[in-house]
């Protein structure tokens, strides 16, 4: 049996080792920049009704059906499908596992995030964090830890990046609005969302006026009384 000698094989596998990193990049994607959260969160026309408080009971309930019907994760129906039509961007921002905690790597991600939030275009909007999990596990459980993902981020934005909280709310779906429902185990459907979800009131700029000092003629026709 004539074997291959060690420098080709040496050769084979720097040749293939070149490969992968040739290619690598091809398939690595370029983060999201500033302009393009702004981008895609600017495209605001109309509030839905959404009460984000009913929509957290919603969720918890159905995810808690034991029903025996309960179709399976790729053919629910979204829980909120109004969701769907607002503007939206989806953040690959990873946490340790079963989790709130964001990993290191990712807090450059929602800065990014906060930089965009505080852009002029989008100071008189107001936004939803949404949190996803795959459909791995129990249903219930995914979305109470979808909820707390959701909660870390916002209070990341409030408390380090000082975005105001009166424009940040959260809300969990765990695996109820996978947003891949074809694929429900693929890692997209762990994406947290910004949602641009509503316009901020605006609010008068003019200073309440003092009360007007009443007339020295009258403070001492009052005395004279």
């Amino acid at each position: 049996m004539i074997r291959p000698a060690r420098g080709l094989r040496a050769v084979a596998f720097v040749a293939g080792a070149a490969l992968l990193i040739v290619a690598a990049p091809a398939r690595a994607q370029a983060p999201a920049t500033r302009d393009d959260i702004v981008a895609q969160l600017n495209r605001f026309e109309s509030a839905p009704d959404v009460n984000v408080a009913t929509l957290r009971e919603q969720v918890l309930t159905r995810s808690r059906s034991r029903s025996k019907n309960e179709p399976p994760p790729q053919k629910r129906p979204p829980i909120a499908p109004e969701l769907t039509a607002l503007p939206a961007f989806n953040a690959d921002i990873q946490f340790d596992v079963d989790t709130p905690i964001v990993l290191p790597d990712s807090y450059q991600t929602v800065g990014r995030i906060a930089d965009a939030l505080v852009q002029a275009q989008l100071l008189p909007y107001s936004f939803l964090i949404v949190g996803h999990i795959e459909a791995n596990g129990r249903r219930e459980n995914n979305v109470l830890l979808s909820q707390r993902r959701a909660d870390a981020i916002r209070d990341v934005l409030v408390n380090t990046f000082k975005i105001s909280a009166k424009r940040l709310q959260a809300v969990g779906l765990g695996e109820e609005q996978l947003l891949d429902a074809a694929h429900p185990n693929a890692p997209v459907n762990n994406a947290l969302q910004i949602i641009t979800i509503a316009k901020v009131p605006e609010q008068s700029e003019q200073p309440a006026q003092p009360k007007a000092a009443a007339p020295a003629s009258a403070k001492k026709s009052a005395r004279k009384r």
